[in-house]
């Protein structure tokens, strides 16, 4: 009866994995191509270009991932329009991306009055800030020991404007900071309060 029942389940694509994709192209901007690709279970890929042979692979915490799919969720996942048609200045061409066992929704907007739309595309902004904050901390400790306490004071502005998403992926860099004793001392004890308060239970 078990198996029957889980056999039914399975059919109606209950336990059916899907995929979230957030792109926003904006020539002239920095950068002028993001796209984050994110599983149901949180795993996500950040690119800045559509043939980037370098992704950035992340993982999100429960909460951030619930949020998103959340919200993704509340916008019927992306079945219907979101464009305000308003007369507004260029802010980049946004997509919303929806795929599951059932098919895919796909919705663009350059500005939308949609609450839910703006708050999610603040949390995908959000990941954006964070991976090019990551990058700038790991070209600092790779090749500018002089730039880690700048690179580190970035991510610290995230983490209080509540903006640093998928936290953990700082600490392999940050760890190496403390570690190594030929960055700035200052550097360092940053480096060590905020991997400790990463790794705090939240």
């Amino acid at each position: 009866m078990k198996s029957l029942v889980l056999m039914h389940m399975l059919a109606g694509g209950l336990f059916a994995a899907s995929s979230l994709t957030y792109t926003k192209t904006f020539p002239g901007s920095m950068p002028a191509y993001v796209q984050i690709a994110l599983n149901d279970d949180g795993a996500g890929v950040y690119k800045e270009a559509p043939d980037d042979d370098n992704p950035i692979r992340f993982q999100l915490a429960e909460t951030e991932r619930n949020q998103i799919l959340g919200l993704a969720q509340k916008l019927d996942h992306f079945s219907r329009p979101l464009e305000s048609h308003l007369k507004v200045a260029n802010m980049g061409m946004k997509t919303f991306h929806y795929e599951d066992a059932d098919g895919a929704h796909e919705v663009k907007f350059n500005y939308s009055e949609d609450a839910d739309a703006r708050a999610l595309n603040d949390l995908f902004e959000s990941i954006v800030d964070s991976e090019r904050a990551l990058i700038g901390l790991e070209t600092a400790v790779k090749f500018d020991k002089l730039g880690a306490q700048d690179a580190i004071l970035r991510v610290e502005v995230l983490r209080d404007q509540k903006r640093l998403m998928a936290a953990q992926q700082f600490l392999p860099m940050l760890d190496r900071v403390v570690k190594n004793e030929s960055f700035l001392h200052m550097a360092r004890d940053r480096a060590a309060a905020l991997a400790d308060d990463i790794r705090k239970p939240k």
